[in-house]
């Protein structure tokens, strides 16, 4: 394509106008194989929710370069309903550009709503949603190298919760109506690491191995032995991780890891409960269960601050991608229950 855009433009200078996010990919290989000089700016707009076009454009940042007398080359990872492309075709005509060029990676025809010419199409495509080199999900598959056909029927079938709640919040019965109610499979880190380890695997010995030296098994670890307690379970309707991810690294580790199953986190649900609350519930549980760290107010309220320092960061990771969920957890066992079905209906 970059050939074709210099036979195309002739001895002019080019602006290569890209739209972000997605087309940064194309964008940056496609002017790497232009010959000629040229000037790149990028223009940020958006008229999807989720996989639907909403037929609603939004600027979010404009075009700051002169282009009354240009060429302009506008740079495109995929066009369907061409919403976005007549508001920048309108943005740049009422600039005055000499001569407006839309080239884009992808085309849908069967999408495809509006008059104006596609210029230049490297591969039309069935009206389908798409993920990879730069197309994205839920901000999600922007990085991978291929472009894949997002299977959305798995999506709606995986139901992946990360469930957290500080000491004493009730996460453990919690989890048990999840599992009875929407069919998951339950995954402590937990329980995966005690597994691997009196099961002497090749995971589990390398864990123990850092954990008799007092140091933290590395999250590579981890994750691999959570991968393959995920891939025991080919059936599933979708997942609790309880524990895991306590970090920005774990949290990224496990969004690419069900990235490549096609699938992804649906909600991380927090159980909420003030502290003075907790502390009481944990000190009565620690009247009948003999557990030391239930029996002590100072030690209790550390473990509280330690699960707020740790939970704050993946909260904020989820909440970006307006995952993050926070369920009230005073009342009643079934209404708690009835709450959190609500934030994962």
């Amino acid at each position: 394509m970059g050939a074709h855009l210099r036979k195309d433009i002739g001895d002019e200078i080019p602006l290569f106008l890209g739209v972000l996010n997605g087309c940064f990919r194309f964008a940056s290989d496609l002017i790497s194989n232009f010959e000629g000089p040229c000037d790149v700016s990028f223009v940020k707009v958006a008229s999807y929710e989720g996989t639907n076009s909403t037929g609603m454009v939004k600027r979010l940042i404009g075009v700051d370069e002169t282009v009354a007398g240009r060429t302009v080359v506008v740079l495109e990872d995929i066009v369907d309903t061409g919403e976005t492309i007549e508001q920048i075709i309108f943005d740049l005509e009422s600039r005055n550009a000499k001569r407006i060029i839309v080239a884009t990676l992808l085309f849908k025809p069967d999408a495809y709503e509006k008059d104006y010419t596609i210029d230049h199409v490297a591969l039309e495509v069935p009206n389908e949603f798409l993920v990879g080199y730069g197309l994205d999900y839920d901000g999600l598959g922007r990085n991978l190298n291929d472009i894949y056909t997002l299977d959305l029927e798995l999506e709606k079938r995986m139901k992946n919760i990360i469930l957290f709640g500080p000491p004493g919040a009730g996460k453990g019965t919690q989890s048990e109506h999840l599992i009875n109610s929407f069919g998951l499979v339950h995954l402590s880190t937990g329980d995966i690491f005690r597994k691997n380890i009196k099961g002497e695997t090749e995971l589990g010995t390398l864990a123990k191995s850092y954990m008799d030296k007092g140091e933290l098994v590395p999250d590579d670890v981890t994750i691999r032995m959570l991968e393959s307690e995920v891939e025991r379970h080919p059936e599933a309707k979708g997942f609790i991780f309880d524990g895991f991810p306590r970090t920005e690294a774990q949290a990224d580790a496990l969004d690419a890891f069900l990235e490549r199953k096609n699938t992804t986190i649906f909600k991380m649900v927090s159980l909420e409960v003030k502290e003075d609350e907790l502390v009481f519930r944990l000190l009565e549980r620690g009247k009948d269960s003999g557990r030391a760290d239930d029996a002590n107010e100072e030690v209790i309220r550390n473990r509280i601050a330690v699960y707020e320092r740790e939970t704050s960061i993946v909260a904020d990771h989820y909440r970006r991608q307006g995952k993050f969920v926070s369920v009230d957890g005073v009342g009643s066992v079934e209404a708690i229950s009835e709450r959190l079905a609500e934030a994962l209906a």
